[in-house]
């Protein structure tokens, strides 16, 4: 809670700026491409919104990855007066920026649900597939972030290049365009991105309206394990030099 309200304090609009940003993504992105992009999106013929709606579902979970990691980037140079005692449970500075940043992605989640029940396309049982996609995202970003996050405390430089990193990422996920619009060759090289299954998941959940297949998601669930096995040996090997570099 002290985190949450931290973000916000002398602020007199409060935590409407957690969702200000995001929308304010999923407004221009709407305005600026929404009619370049729209006649190619599969089920466009079920509703107006067809656009909107595969937007916000990349968008609203890509900034949900984006805040994980990068927050995690900087979390152990940020409290390093925490990391120093030796009674602190370090687990924790992970766990808070979890939580904070699913309490900031459940405000704008809401208000995307409760745009889908005004239009009256609500997606229905095939909801409940957002489950095991937050998961495993949530597992991908936090083993990615506690990596870089110590990385950081080392290297500096680590910090500024994960930003940089993250808008390029952004830019080669299909989440303001297609899949299908894109060339055979880009296809076979997108197959190295982790996020595009992830993605089109979230997407089909929305616009779709069906359950997700897990099948394609494999892959991705043994590298998200692998990564959070090797981000927490890293922190344990290097947490006594890690304390002292702070």
């Amino acid at each position: 809670m002290r985190e949450f309200h931290g973000k916000y304090r002398e602020s007199l609009l409060g935590a409407f700026w957690s969702v200000a940003n995001p929308l304010a993504m999923i407004l221009i992105y709407t305005l600026v491409m929404g009619q370049l992009m729209r006649p190619t999106l599969p089920g466009y013929e079920k509703t107006p919104f067809a656009f909107p709606i595969y937007l916000c579902a990349g968008v609203i979970t890509w900034n949900l990855f984006a805040d994980i990691v990068s927050r995690l980037n900087g979390v152990f140079v940020d409290n390093g007066n925490l990391i120093k005692k030796s009674n602190f449970p370090r687990i924790c500075l992970p766990a808070i920026v979890v939580t904070s940043a699913f309490l900031n992605f459940g405000i704008v989640m809401a208000i995307y649900l409760a745009f889908l029940a005004i239009i009256g396309y609500w997606p229905g049982w095939s909801l409940l597939s957002i489950i095991p996609l937050l998961i495993i995202l949530t597992g991908f970003a936090v083993g990615l972030g506690v990596l870089l996050g110590t990385l950081n405390v080392f290297f500096r430089d680590v910090g500024q290049l994960t930003g940089v990193i993250l808008q390029f990422w952004f830019w080669l996920t299909p989440i303001v365009y297609t899949f299908g619009a894109l060339t055979e060759k880009v296809r076979i090289f997108m197959g190295f991105n982790p996020m595009v299954p992830l993605m089109q998941g979230f997407q089909q959940i929305f616009l779709m309206h069906s359950f997700v297949s897990l099948k394609p998601l494999i892959p991705l669930t043994i590298a998200t394990l692998i990564l959070l096995t090797l981000a927490a040996w890293f922190f344990s090997a290097r947490v006594g030099e890690l304390v002292d570099e702070l």
